[in-house]
């Protein structure tokens, strides 16, 4: 089954960027009018989330999140979609939530730009957005947000 398909508020960027990292397709609708967000939400079959109790009211399939935090967005996520992967995934950019490609640089290729040449020299796997070309590797980063998603997603368990 695949992962439900979001828009999210201005409110909730941050909780955007981590459902991405978990590779729900997750469209960040900054700076949108309400009526553009609600649009796409059911044009494209999306689940809203907010922040905004007006705008969750106009909206069919909406998740209204009471926190600022996101731990506790996160956990009101899960609880309310349990579907909702808990591992992080190399499938949605962060950045634009475009798909994400395994990458192997070539040594005249344009965009080597920003590539960790060490991860290369050591066969470590690297991922490349299609669509803004935004560069990802397994790090330190990816070690630290696995932990905090499993412990999040540990506490929202019943």
């Amino acid at each position: 089954m695949a992962p439900p398909r979001f828009v999210a508020d201005e409110m909730v960027g941050r909780l955007a960027r981590y459902l991405r990292f978990v590779g729900c397709d997750t469209i960040y609708a900054r700076g949108w009018p309400d009526d553009e967000i609600l649009r796409v939400a059911r044009d494209d079959q999306r689940i809203l989330l907010t922040r905004d109790r007006a705008l969750a009211r106009r909206s069919e399939h909406a998740l209204l999140l009471t926190s600022v935090g996101i731990a506790d967005q996160w956990k009101a996520v899960r609880a309310a979609l349990p579907s909702v992967p808990d591992e992080i995934a190399f499938v949605r950019c962060t950045e634009c939530n475009g798909e994400i490609v395994p990458y192997v640089p070539g040594a005249h290729d344009p965009r080597h730009e920003g590539v960790p040449w060490e991860r290369v020299a050591n066969g470590l796997p690297l991922y490349r957005c299609r669509a803004c070309g935004h560069l990802y590797w397994e790090g330190s980063h990816t070690a630290h947000l696995r932990t905090q998603l499993a412990r999040w997603t540990a506490e929202s368990s019943p």
